[in-house]
């Protein structure tokens, strides 16, 4: 796999080793030696979970507060998503910075989200699968994230505002600013 790392430290985009042949395609898409090795790190991954959605649906932006941050490794199997992740440790250079990376079946990359970012994925296509592994339990009273249309972070969306759709539970997410006075004394 080539690791590919980019302006928020800690983010990469890792593209599979792909082996194409007449009778189509074979990649690993993870290997926990490799990845740990090629990461420098150590991330243990306790659960993977999917999810299936419709064109237009927007899932985040979400992540857990320590002591129970989530690490995240994700990619899709079916479709095309805008992945966005958001820089949120206070002492970041990048602190409310973002990144946004266009992952789907065909290009069959996947990004590793280090705990700290808050991270959503917009469905481009008819319908996405998406995959994703994180490193610990999902843990309701440290849940939290960012709303999707923050004037402060201004997320440039791949398609108009007007059709995105959106879980009533994250249409009360907070914007930055009141995030950023809950969460942190900076």
């Amino acid at each position: 796999m080539e690791i590919i790392q980019n302006d928020l430290d800690g983010v990469v985009l890792i593209k599979p080793n792909l082996f194409k042949d007449d009778r189509g395609y074979f990649f690993e898409s993870y290997n926990s030696i490799d990845f740990n090795e090629k990461l420098n790190a150590k991330i243990d991954f306790i659960q993977d979970n999917e999810s299936m959605s419709n064109f237009g649906t927007l899932r985040g932006f979400h992540l857990q507060l320590p002591p129970h941050s989530q690490s995240k490794l994700v990619r899709v199997t079916s479709g095309k998503v805008q992945d966005v992740v958001i820089d949120l440790r206070p002492y970041s250079e990048y602190f409310g910075n973002y990144k946004s990376y266009i992952l789907s079946d065909e290009n069959k990359h996947q990004l590793f989200i280090p705990k700290g970012f808050a991270h959503a994925f917009l469905v481009l296509s008819k319908s996405a699968i998406f995959n994703y592994k994180v490193d610990y339990q999902y843990t309701p009273n440290y849940d939290t994230g960012l709303i999707w249309n923050d004037a402060d972070i201004n997320v440039d969306w791949e398609i108009d505002k007007s059709v995105i759709n959106l879980s009533a539970k994250d249409l009360l997410l907070p914007n930055f600013k009141n995030y950023k006075k809950k969460n942190f004394q900076l």
